[in-house]
């Protein structure tokens, strides 16, 4: 008997004012999970593309696995994916902010980059910059969790969060930070708020610093999305 292609999907928010290179980038990233996945075919698609999520899931068998590409599992993965879905038979996984790998995945790279700079955890700082939401808390709590789990991976050194979206935002949470200070973005693409607003709000704050690639775009993230599907029953 053929054994029959395993699918999935990967959702990212996009861009609606550029939709365009959001959904070029999650292809891109598709077909790097996919290496890690060769007997999958794996599908992308962005919130921001017109019917791009309705066409992609209405081609996958029944009970195929979705990847939020989000940071929290806030209005987006829990009101507006499953909506789009409108009632279709696919499972919607946890967001790669709840990655279990993610909090050793971050620590490591932030070990890396002081390592690079021959700072001393110790004596440095890491600044969590997230999206906050005025929509409700679920944005805010995922990136003061994950700043949590972080703390217990780097211990001795000081991390703080700002927000593009809530207080404290970046900018306040950037002013008077140390020169050895790193900023993470915790981010699963890099669209506007990782290539504007994020620099925008350090240079307001006369940062001095070192910025970070957003999470999402770091070469193991596209292994743990594939982990995530080779997982799914």
């Amino acid at each position: 008997m053929i054994r029959r292609q395993r699918e999935a999907l990967i959702v990212a928010h996009g861009q609606p004012s550029v939709p365009v290179p959001p959904e070029l980038w999650l292809q891109g990233f598709a077909a790097a999970v996919g290496h890690h996945l060769p007997d999958w075919k794996i599908r992308a698609a962005t919130l921001a593309m017109p019917d791009a999520l309705e066409r992609q899931a209405a081609e996958m068998p029944l009970g195929s696995p979705i990847f939020p590409m989000f940071m929290a599992d806030g209005w987006f993965v829990s009101k507006v994916l499953p909506k789009r879905l409108n009632g279709a038979d696919l499972q919607i996984l946890p967001p790669l902010g709840f990655h279990s790998a993610l909090p050793d995945v971050a620590a490591l790279g932030v070990r890396k980059a002081l390592d690079s700079r021959g700072w001393r955890l110790e004596d440095s700082h890491l600044l969590l910059a997230a999206h906050g939401s005025a929509r409700g808390p679920k944005a805010a709590e995922s990136a003061n969790a994950f700043a949590k789990l972080l703390q217990a991976r780097l211990p001795g050194m000081q991390i703080s969060t700002g927000f593009v979206e809530e207080a404290p935002f970046i900018a306040d949470a950037a002013r008077d930070l140390p020169a050895q200070s790193l900023c993470l973005p915790f981010f699963a693409l890099e669209g506007e708020h990782c290539r504007e607003d994020i620099p925008e709000a350090l240079e307001d704050a006369a940062f001095s610093g070192h910025l970070m690639p957003p999470l999402g775009t770091w070469p193991e993230a596209a292994q743990m999305v594939a982990h995530a599907f080779g997982n799914v029953d």
